[in-house]
């Protein structure tokens, strides 16, 4: 799933809102991108076709909400992103993120560190 600009602005904008028609979305930040209304609400159309909106009826107009959380979502586009590389050479997509994380600060790290140990400790326990 590829998220361009627009998309990713919109989703982010979602996600602090909770809830927006197109007209508050094109509102938000339409005129300062040069986007039409139009534009916005095939975004936020395709976005509801991706699985990443819902949306309800209400009067003349949609509203719409995000389906996932923010966590997810950065999981779902990492996930997409990184899969040709992880088929190709496992261990290369591990090298390239060691490497990027030089500039973690120690914080940073730790958090890391509990988050990487977390995840061990869910692929031990035993499957129900």
């Amino acid at each position: 799933m590829q998220l361009g600009d627009r998309k990713k602005s919109v989703l982010q904008h979602l996600q602090s809102c909770q809830q927006a028609d197109a007209k508050s979305v094109d509102g938000a930040f339409g005129e300062v991108r040069g986007t039409s209304l139009h534009t916005i609400q095939s975004t936020l159309d395709r976005l509801f076709r991706k699985g990443l909106l819902a949306r309800t009826k209400q009067s003349h107009a949609f509203m719409y909400r995000p389906k996932v959380d923010r966590k997810s979502l950065i999981a779902i586009l990492i996930t997409q992103v990184t899969a040709d590389f992880m088929q190709a050479v496992e261990n290369s997509l591990i090298a390239a993120f060691a490497s990027s994380s030089v500039s973690f600060n120690a914080a940073a790290l730790d958090k890391l560190e509990a988050l990487i140990q977390q995840q061990r400790t869910l692929c031990r326990r035993p499957q129900v």
